[in-house]
């Protein structure tokens, strides 16, 4: 049986421990999701912890259709766009992909090309970009990634083969 179905089911039931291995067992990826998305680590956070928090509080009427996880990349999704809703710009302070690697004397490089990436990533469509963070930050399955965003797995398709030609164009 999944696993995640028996923690929902725990958590319904009032099991704390439920609810701390579930965070604990999916805080870190919708915190790098997060990251990914509003590239400011403060934001990220924040927007990790209402993620949980909305999940929590939304649990009696959640039904356990698809993967949990998956579920929390939609609630995560939508805060994220949210976010961008009310601020509008995007800070470009060094805060998303740069840190999530610590810098070494040799590592100008990485973090160069990182940026380079971050802004291609900030000039693609919104849901261009939701798709390559899904699908090559993230590592889902397109399929997975469509049922996160709400599209059908052609539609997907459509998006990510789209978001990598445009992005090749950026990036040459």
């Amino acid at each position: 049986m999944d696993t995640d179905f028996l923690l929902v089911r725990k958590m319904r039931q009032g099991n704390e421990e439920a609810f701390d291995v579930f965070v604990r067992k999916y805080y870190g990826e919708i915190l790098s999701y997060c990251r990914f998305r509003c590239f400011d680590a403060e934001s990220a956070e924040d927007l990790t912890q209402e993620t949980f928090l909305r999940f929590f509080a939304n649990l009696s009427e959640y039904r356990h259709m698809g993967k949990a996880k998956n579920f929390l990349y939609t609630v995560a999704g939508n805060l994220c766009r949210d976010f961008y809703k009310k601020k509008k710009d995007v800070p470009m302070d060094g805060e998303g992909l740069e840190a999530q690697a610590p810098l070494g004397e040799d590592s100008l490089e990485p973090v160069l090309d990182r940026a380079v990436i971050r802004e291609a990533l900030l000039k693609l469509p919104e849901e261009f970009r939701e798709m390559i963070v899904l699908h090559y930050f993230q590592g889902m399955k397109i399929a997975e990634a469509a049922e996160v965003i709400g599209v059908r797995v052609s539609l997907a398709k459509y998006r990510l083969r789209e978001a990598k030609a445009q992005l090749k164009r950026l990036l040459e």
